[in-house]
């Protein structure tokens, strides 16, 4: 029996790639195409990107549907994106989206139409006896198990994910020699609402400026900002503050954020001592394998493109949600809101986002 499954078609070459490798393999292969934001002014690519795959749905010779979940989008990507960020933190929409949008209401559409979920993500499905892991890209480079930490566990079994075997290279010169007509597209970067808007520029729509002070770590106030919600720990572009006087031209790096007084605090030198701190905690952690024990060792990312950091996690609580993270070595600029994503032997274990640093 032909097993069928639906291609998260984004426009981009991997979605592309991915729907040829399925067909190859006798997949009975059909296209959608998530239309998930609906200001559709000069900055926003859906238009482009949903002809695009168009285009290589005719190519391929599949199908195509076109569904809008930008109502969803909305409420439970955009809308907790802008909770977050009014409350000091610095969250991943990319990981929201995955968690919320695609492998839940992309996969609900799927399971109606009794078809598995395929989409271009750099990620592999591991099948252990009875059990399904999420594991790491063949691609280092390229691997994107870090956005997937939080989708649902239930869903690993009907998830597909072609090119998680594959190098990018791979991808790029086999897109060419089937002439696909996106094959030299460049990878979309970047928050897909925001398109190459600076990010300020973008927010400033959405949330009321709050002005504070800026201050060094000694206290001293030396300039102003509009609201903390423009900056992120580790960031040096945007500040707007010279060297000052009684300061050389070191440049300035945000190192915290007092929600209370609306103070920034920063310091100069990208690797300024206060930059780097050696334990977090996760309050919200999402288990995609169990948790090997109340106490154990493994590996970390705080960060997509992160080498893997060894570390040692201790389970806070009973139902697990609560952990916190001890690194071997400090990291630079662990910054709350972002997500802590844990590893061992290469297979995801699942993540959370930081809620507190210390150390």
């Amino acid at each position: 029996m032909t097993k069928k499954v639906l291609v998260g078609l984004s426009g981009g070459v991997d979605s592309a790639v991915s729907a040829h490798i399925l067909q190859k393999k006798g997949y009975q292969v059909h296209g959608v195409f998530m239309e998930n934001w609906q200001d559709q002014d000069s900055h926003c690519t859906t238009a482009d990107d949903r002809d695009q795959a168009q285009l290589v749905a005719e190519h391929l010779g599949i199908g195509l549907d076109i569904v809008n979940f930008s109502d969803e989008y909305y409420k439970t990507v955009f809308d907790t994106m802008l909770k977050l960020l009014e409350k000091g933190y610095t969250p991943n929409p990319d990981i929201l989206c995955n968690q919320e949008i695609k492998f839940q209401h992309l996969m609900d559409y799927a399971r109606k139409k009794d078809a598995f979920l395929a989409t271009g993500h750099y990620a592999q499905i591991i099948q252990d006896l009875d059990t399904t892991y999420l594991g790491q890209g063949l691609d280092k480079n390229k691997d994107q198990s870090y956005f997937l930490c939080r989708i649902p566990k239930d869903s690993l079994t009907k998830i597909l994910f072609p090119l998680g075997g594959m190098h990018k290279t791979e991808v790029r010169l086999l897109a060419e020699k089937l002439e696909l007509p996106n094959a030299k597209r460049k990878d979309s970067t970047g928050i897909c609402f925001i398109g190459k808007r600076r990010f300020d520029d973008f927010i400033s729509g959405y949330l009321l400026n709050k002005p504070g002070v800026i201050q060094t770590l000694e206290g001293k106030e030396i300039g102003k900002h509009d609201g903390l919600f423009y900056y992120t720990i580790g960031q040096r572009k945007g500040l707007k503050i010279g060297g000052g006087k009684h300061f050389d031209e070191t440049p300035w790096y945000v190192i915290d954020k007092d929600m209370t007084t609306r103070t920034l605090i920063v310091a100069q030198g990208q690797n300024h001592p206060a930059l780097f701190k050696k334990t977090l905690q996760v309050d919200d952690m999402h288990w995609l394998k169990n948790a090997p024990g109340n106490y154990f060792k493994a590996h970390a990312k705080i960060r997509h493109r992160q080498n893997d950091q060894t570390c040692y996690v201790t389970v806070l609580n009973n139902d697990k949600s609560k952990i916190e993270i001890v690194f071997e070595e400090k990291q630079r600029a662990i910054t709350p809101g972002q997500y802590a994503v844990l590893y061992q032997n290469e297979i995801c274990l699942g993540g959370g986002a930081i809620c507190e640093t210390s150390g």
